[in-house]
C-alpha cells in the first residue's frame, strides 16, 4: 500500500535552518554582551572597593599617629625643632613633622614622623628612628597611598582659626588643637577630614 502524498515526512528547508541559525547566533551574542558587561561590572567594584580600602587605611593610619602626637621638641642639626611643624606650601622636606608617642600596644617606639606628597602623586610616611636623632639622619620612606593629586593640611590655633603653617608664632601650643586635611584622589574625589589633638 502506497502512502498519500501529503503524508510523506517533511524535513526542514535551508531557509529554515538558515533562521534558526541567526536566531542561536543573536540569542549567544546577547548572552556574551550581558555576561561580558557583567565581568567589566565586577572588576569595576573591585577596582573601588581596593581604592577605598586603601583610602580607609591611610586615613586610620593617619589618625593613629595624630593621636599619639606628643608635645616634645626634638633636637636636629640645626638646633630644636617645634614639637609640630607644619610648612604651609609644598617642599622637598616633609609637608607635616611632628613627635610622636609610643603606642600603647608596645609595637611601636617615640619617634619623629612626617607625612609629604611625592612626585609620583604618593602620599610618603617618614620615620626617623627616634626623637633626638644624629645629625643627617634620614628617614626611612614608605608610599602609604597612591592616586593623589592634592594632599593639604590646615591646623587650628588657640584663637580657633585655621591657619596654613605650624607654628605661626612663639605663643602657638607646642601642637595644634585639631589638624583638617585635606585629600583629592587622581579621580577627582575630595575627601576632607578634621582631627582633634590632644594639646
Amino acid at each position: 500500500m502506497k502512502a498519500a502524498p501529503g503524508d510523506a515526512a517533511r524535513g526542514f528547508t535551508l531557509i529554515e535552518l538558515l533562521t534558526a541559525l541567526l536566531v542561536l547566533s543573536l540569542l549567544a551574542l546577547m548572552s556574551y554582551r550581558g555576561l561580558s558587561a557583567v565581568l567589566d561590572a565586577r572588576e569595576h567594584v573591585r577596582q573601588e572597593t581596593d581604592k577605598w580600602r586603601r583610602v580607609a587605611a591611610f586615613f586610620a593610619r593617619f589618625e593613629r599617629d595624630v593621636e599619639l602626637a606628643a608635645p616634645r621638641p626634638v633636637r636636629s642639626a640645626t638646633g630644636t625643632a617645634p614639637a609640630w611643624r607644619g610648612e604651609a606650601v609644598a617642599t622637598s622636606e616633609a609637608r607635616l613633622e611632628f613627635s610622636r608617642f609610643a603606642s600603647a600596644e608596645g609595637v611601636d617606639i617615640a619617634r619623629r614622623i612626617g607625612y609629604r606628597l611625592n612626585e609620583k602623586q604618593e602620599i610618603e610616611l617618614w620615620l626617623w628612628p627616634g626623637l633626638d636623632v644624629a645629625p643627617d639622619t634620614l628617614p626611612a620612606r614608605y608610599p602609604v597611598l597612591s592616586g593623589v593629586k592634592t594632599f593639604e593640611l590646615q591646623y587650628l590655633n588657640r584663637a580657633l582659626v585655621w591657619v596654613d603653617a605650624w607654628p605661626t608664632s612663639p605663643a602657638d601650643l607646642p601642637i595644634p588643637r585639631a589638624v583638617r586635611l585635606r585629600i583629592v584622589l587622581a579621580s577627582d574625589e575630595e575627601i576632607v577630614r578634621v582631627f582633634a589633638l590632644q594639646s
